[in-house]
Order: C-alpha cells, then structure tokens, then sequence
C-alpha cells in the first residue's frame, strides 16, 4: 500500500507581506496524507524567506493574493 495518496490534502504557499497592498501567495508545494490519515507528507517545490508555511484546503481556488 502507498504512503500517501495520489491527490494533496492541502496547498502549501509562503505568504509575502507588500506594504499598502495585499499580501501575495505564492504557492510552494502540497501535503499529502498518508493512508492511515494520521500524518502529511509534505512536498515542497521552494522553500519561505521567512521559514513560514500556510496550509490551505487543496479544493480551494489557488490564492494569488490574501483570501477573503
């Protein structure tokens, strides 16, 4: 049996501060969940400047700037 599954739980994305504008998401990588559904690998494709990483709903529209 695999590890983890074929489809992300959840979207990884480094949140960049602009000062008087909105922040902007870029997106780095995914997380996928392991079979037993009691942990996450996580993939990432870049690594946050600042060492944060916010994990979204994979199902949701891809954030390019702060969601609502």
């Amino acid at each position: 049996m695999n590890e983890q599954s074929n489809q992300p739980a959840y979207r990884a994305y480094s949140v960049i501060k602009r000062g008087g504008q909105n922040d902007f998401w870029a997106p780095i990588g995914a997380a996928f969940p392991h079979n037993d559904r009691l942990g996450f690998n996580i993939l990432l494709t870049a690594l946050p400047i600042d060492g944060k990483v916010v994990l979204r709903p994979a199902k949701e529209k891809s954030p390019v700037e702060a969601p609502e």
